[in-house]
Order: structure tokens, then sequence, then C-alpha cells
């Protein structure tokens, strides 16, 4: 694995400087090129006139190409959830809590061609690794998991979270996940389901409703098992 290192920046400004527009068309262009030829197969000077800019550019706002390419890997989709709204914030109910995961996949399918194509750099980077899918892993997806396994555990009444629980979690998130992973197939076989901001807002009461089913199963499954009443 080729760990990706971004040195501190130490370029002068480039000749042409057009502030947060410039440094905006490269994040675009960065994700569209990586996304379609991966890291190792996209030169400097191809991102350079993608964007609109000189070769400068990229080491002024970014560093160098892994400091773009890393800026192309976690900026589009926004902040990780534990910085926009924790799942698991005391005093939220299990209803809010849920919103709040699904929120996690269905505010980012609203920004159209970007989600898939940050779906598809994923799909990259797992082939061609850098460390950076391991850091989201790491930094994003494993704090969301546990944030879930907290909500679970306070909704179930239990200390700590056991196996089914940690299965009922990842069941949870993959029905969010699958939007993303599956976009292409949900565009051939049910494109109303994704086509537009309304669609994407059904999404969150459906996805809420087959989550609470979920739950609900596993608290008839353990009702049973201990021999109370669900």
């Amino acid at each position: 694995m080729t760990a990706i290192v971004t040195p501190e920046p130490n370029a002068t400004p480039p000749a042409r400087h057009d502030g947060e527009a410039a440094r905006a068309r490269l994040l675009s262009s960065g994700l569209r090129l990586f996304a379609q030829q991966g890291y190792a197969k996209t030169s400097t000077r191809e991102l350079a006139e993608a964007a609109g800019v000189n070769v400068a550019s990229i080491s002024y706002y970014f560093g160098d190409k892994a400091g773009l390419y890393r800026a192309t890997f976690f900026e589009p989709l926004g902040p990780p959830p534990d910085e926009a709204a924790p799942i698991d914030a005391p005093g939220l109910d299990l209803t809010q809590s849920l919103t709040r995961l699904f929120a996690v996949f269905l505010e980012p399918l609203k920004r159209g061609d970007t989600a898939r194509l940050c779906m598809k750099l994923r799909f990259r980077e797992m082939l061609e690794p850098t460390g950076l899918w391991e850091e989201e892993i790491a930094h994003d997806i494993k704090p969301l998991h546990e944030s879930l396994l907290a909500v679970l555990c306070r909704h179930f009444g239990v200390p700590e979270a056991d196996d089914e629980l940690r299965g009922l979690a990842i069941s949870l998130v993959a029905i969010g996940v699958h939007l993303h992973v599956g976009h292409d197939v949900i565009h051939e076989v049910a494109p109303s389901l994704q086509g537009s901001a309304k669609a994407l807002d059904r999404w969150s009461s459906r996805l809420l409703m087959y989550a609470q089913a979920m739950i609900d199963a596993e608290g008839r499954r353990r009702a049973s098992a201990s021999g109370a009443r669900p």
C-alpha cells in the first residue's frame, strides 16, 4: 500500500488566482478524474487543464497532487456525522436518532453526480489503496457504528452491545449504504425512487419505517429468548 503524505504548501500563488472558485474547480475536476482513472494515472497537468488553472494552483491550494486527492476524497460529502449531527446525542429518542442516521446517507444524494463520483472514487481506493479508505473506516465509519450501537443499547436497556445488536446496527446502516452502492442499479430498475429531492425526502420516512420494523423484530427475538412478553 502506498501511503499519501501531504507536505505543507510552499508554492507561491499561481498567476491565475481567483480564490475559492479556482479551488472549487480543482476539487470538481479532481473528483471526476480520480474517480474515472485512479490516483496514479491522473497527472497534475491533466487536473489543472480540466479545472482551467495553471499547475502551480494545485500546490498553492492543496500542497501537491496527494493533497488534492485527499481533499476530493473527504470534502465533497461534507463533515463526518459526529461533527454534523451526532446520532447518539443526549435527549434524542430512537426516531430522532434514526432520522439523523439516515440523513448521513440521504443528504449527499441530493448533490447529484457528486455522490455517485464519491462512491466510485471509494471503489477505486479499495482497488488501488493509498490509505485513505482505512482512514475513513477508522475516523468516520467506525465511530458512526459505535454511536448507533449506543443508541440501540439505550433503546433495549442493555449496558453493552452483543453480536446481535452489532448485526442489527450493520443491517440498519446497510439500507442507507445501498442507496449509494446500488445507485446505478436503482437508476435502471426504479429511477423514480431517486430522481428528485422530493423522492429522496420520501426515502427518509420509508427508511425510518423499515428500520423500526427491524428493531421491533429484534425486540421480539430478545423477548422470546428470555421468555418475557415482547
